[in-house]
């Protein structure tokens, strides 16, 4: 993949070099964040790996979100921590590459799988005696499957691209991290075919489990508005208000950064809401499946009881 198309040998991350002097807060607050959220979703996946009442395909589908959280922020936290401690700013360009794919895999695969994880409540919802008729285990291992495949064959073709361009205009990357759109500044060849490859997949790999997941909210919420009780209907909403939280948080900071050209981009906006989808995001999962899942809060009070023999 890597050519001598470039006239640098890495590049130099800048991402927080314009806040020297908060350095050292932001490293402490970056480690406890990345600390959080590793244990968070650890903690996740084994709640829902020990405990059989979890063994249900939402819990499943959580289990693999959970995975990808602890990919997201391993990609990028530990080169964010190390610019800030070390002042290492420079990162090879086998590296970037690394960094870029692992990313952007990721990316599409949480897009693929949000998009999974609503059909799974709309299922459970909308049609809940047929739900696990339909949802059995070789569709939902073979959902899980799709969802890794499809972020994966993405991350080849954008890296790919990205990595066949020339970049001569500098070596100076103004991100926390590898990732497209600042990539595609630095290039001094035509970015054209980039941008429409980043736009068009997008539509397939975002914008469609998007759409699913609005068109599937919006029969689970005209279904939950059928039940006569108070009770039924708070139930039945509290199963899918997760999800639902989570798919707010991750579109609304993430879309932004891939569905406006690399030109127009205002790269100080775009380094907030990426910390945001990144970092921030995989540290706030787990804490809204274990405070609003009361299956999930059972399941942790039983096994922490467990453990230490309570």
């Amino acid at each position: 993949m890597i050519r001598n198309l470039t006239t640098f040998t890495d590049f130099q991350i800048l991402g927080l070099s314009d806040v020297p002097h908060t350095k050292s807060l932001l490293f402490f607050l970056l480690l406890v964040i990345y600390i959080a959220a590793l244990l968070g979703n650890l903690t996740i996946m084994l709640i829902s790996f020990l405990d059989v009442t979890l063994h249900t395909p939402m819990y499943f589908f959580l289990r693999n979100l959970s995975l990808l959280d602890i990919c997201y922020t391993s990609t990028t936290m530990p080169k964010m921590l190390q610019v800030l401690m070390v002042e290492k700013k420079n990162i090879s360009i086998t590296a970037c590459v690394v960094q870029l794919y692992i990313f952007f895999a990721c990316v599409g695969t949480e897009c693929i799988l949000l998009g999974v994880m609503s059909y799974d409540r709309f299922l459970a919802i909308c049609s809940p005696l047929q739900y696990l008729l339909i949802m059995n285990y070789k569709l939902s291992r073979f959902l899980a499957a799709l969802s890794w495949i499809g972020g994966l064959l993405n991350s080849v073709i954008h890296t790919f691209f990205t990595f066949h361009l020339h970049f001569c205009e500098s070596n100076q990357i103004n991100y926390y991290f590898c990732d497209i759109p600042p990539l595609l500044l630095l290039s001094c060849d035509d970015t054209f075919l980039n941008e429409i490859l980043l736009q068009s997949i997008g539509v397939f790999i975002a914008w469609t489990p998007f759409l699913c997941i609005c068109l599937s909210y919006v029969y689970i919420i005209v279904t939950i508005l059928k039940i006569r009780s108070k009770e039924g209907r708070l139930k039945a909403f509290s199963t899918c208000f997760s999800h639902l939280l989570v798919v707010i948080l991750y579109y609304g900071s993430s879309i932004s950064s891939y569905v406006t050209p690399a030109s127009s981009h205002v790269l100080n906006n775009d380094r907030v809401m990426s910390v945001f989808y990144s970092v921030v995001t995989p540290m706030l999962n787990p804490v809204i499946y274990t405070l609003k899942n009361q299956d999930v809060k059972k399941a942790v009070v039983k096994q922490f009881t467990i453990f230490f023999g309570l």
